[in-house]
């Protein structure tokens, strides 16, 4: 049986709108498939002794920690045929996120862009993703490369080491009415900027984490002050996302994200991550409703801080986690 022939307890066109007031419910129904189907969330509640028969709380629900996703398949149903793989040094151990059916990660990320930036036809779409390009199972690239598609903009489109060139368009863009996405990981942005300082215009500047141990690492607000000096931009913007997740919080500036209506970001105690609260400070929980068939409830290995109104900053990793290369910035 694959994993598309298990009935769902959802409408997923429902997910996309999800009033707050339904959040809670959606949650509930979805904790419960996964348990009953999943069998590596099965285990985790089992043997960590937990209780999904009376969830009345997003804070009740029980988490996986994300390192699960390093050594163990966690999926619904027969194996899928795509893989989501995370970035790593040769030493590291990477994640792998199956994914059953694409079409749900594509709705996620499009609705989510949507939200945040209106439609992708509106925009000249660059990636600057050096050594994401290069491996087979990114899904930053995934998505970069469909939102390109969308975008349809002659030169929208990845540009690897092509510093020249790209500098080049964007002085040529900057002088007309076209308004760019331009979407890099630290390093390359930090390459880039700094080979060629200048001023845009119409930009709005992306920065989706991955250091990787390549540059002396920067606070956020460090790298944030670079390239807003070498890219003579107002704000820097930045993407939360990871292998683990279909779904992307973005911050419009300042650090701070927001997530989408399907998405939920909680936080837990270090000394206890089973003890989860709805503000202040902790280690990041996410829950994201679209990981339909894996496991939409994530306990990160990143600390944060979480607001009233759901909003959150990243501060960085928790002490003894193990490095991914999408979130080595700390603040």
């Amino acid at each position: 049986m694959s994993s598309n022939e298990i009935p769902l307890p959802i409408t997923l066109n429902d997910l996309w709108d999800l009033p707050e007031a339904a959040f809670l419910g959606t949650a509930q129904q979805l904790c419960q498939f996964q348990a009953e189907h999943n069998p590596v969330y099965r285990e985790w509640i089992r043997l960590s002794k937990q209780q999904i028969d009376s969830v009345d709380s997003p804070i009740k629900i029980p988490f996986l920690p994300i390192s699960f996703f390093k050594n163990q398949d966690v999926y619904i149903g027969a194996r899928p045929q795509t893989l989501f793989e995370s970035s790593g040094t040769s030493q590291d151990i990477v994640s792998k996120h199956w994914v059953s059916d694409t079409s749900i990660y594509e709705a996620s990320f499009i609705h989510c862009f949507e939200r945040f930036y209106g439609s992708p036809k509106d925009y000249c779409i660059i990636g600057l993703l050096p050594s994401y390009l290069e491996r087979q199972h990114s899904s930053l690239v995934y998505m970069v490369d469909k939102l390109i598609q969308l975008s349809g903009h002659e030169h929208s489109g990845f540009y690897l080491n092509e510093f020249e060139k790209l500098h080049h368009l964007l002085q040529q863009l900057s002088k007309t009415p076209t308004k760019i996405w331009f979407i890099g990981v630290s390093f390359g942005l930090i390459d880039f900027s700094t080979a060629f300082p200048q001023k845009l215009n119409n930009v709005t500047v992306i920065e989706t984490g991955g250091m990787k141990g390549r540059k002396q690492e920067l606070s956020k607000e460090e790298l944030h002050t670079l390239l807003k000096r070498n890219l003579g931009v107002a704000t820097i913007h930045s993407e939360y996302g990871m292998t683990e997740l279909l779904s992307q919080a973005y911050s419009l500036g300042e650090g701070i994200f927001k997530c989408p209506p399907w998405m939920k970001v909680l936080v837990g105690e270090p000394e206890d991550p089973t003890q989860l609260k709805t503000k202040g400070r902790g280690i990041l929980h996410v829950i994201d409703l679209a990981n339909i068939y894996s496991c939409c409830f994530i306990a990160t290995q990143d600390m944060g801080e979480l607001y009233e109104d759901g909003s959150f900053k990243v501060l960085g990793r928790a002490d003894n986690s193990d490095r991914r290369g999408c979130s080595l910035l700390l603040v």
